[in-house]
């Protein structure tokens, strides 16, 4: 029981690690051929817009707040492989470690 205990510890451990990592990384999505590009961290927050000023037309906002719409749901996209590609090990593992949950361990 110690071993698993410890076992899980660590999973902890390198769980708030990789959350960490993903909040200090940042991704980047794109719309409109690059004309517009959405930063986000890799846990989901929105970091940046840039707009080039090709895609601002006055007459046509419309079209511009879907590039802005798309470059952020693009970002968030690669902001949620990132977060599979960091967490996907760390999951996978935990499922060998039986039924910890119900022993009340946070993060499980």
């Amino acid at each position: 029981m110690q071993q698993i205990l410890q076992q899980a510890q660590q999973m902890q451990q390198q769980l708030v690690a990789a959350q960490q990592e993903l909040a200090d990384a940042e991704v980047t999505g794109t719309a409109g051929g690059g004309l517009v590009t959405a930063t986000v961290t890799g846990s989901g927050e929105l970091k940046g817009l840039e707009i080039d000023p090709k895609a601002v037309d006055p007459e046509d906002t419309e079209t511009l707040a879907d590039l802005v719409v798309a470059a952020v749901r693009d970002a968030n996209r690669a902001a949620q492989e990132l977060a599979a590609e960091k967490m996907g090990p760390l999951s996978s593992g935990m499922s060998g470690l039986g039924d910890l949950g119900s022993l009340g361990l946070p993060g499980f």
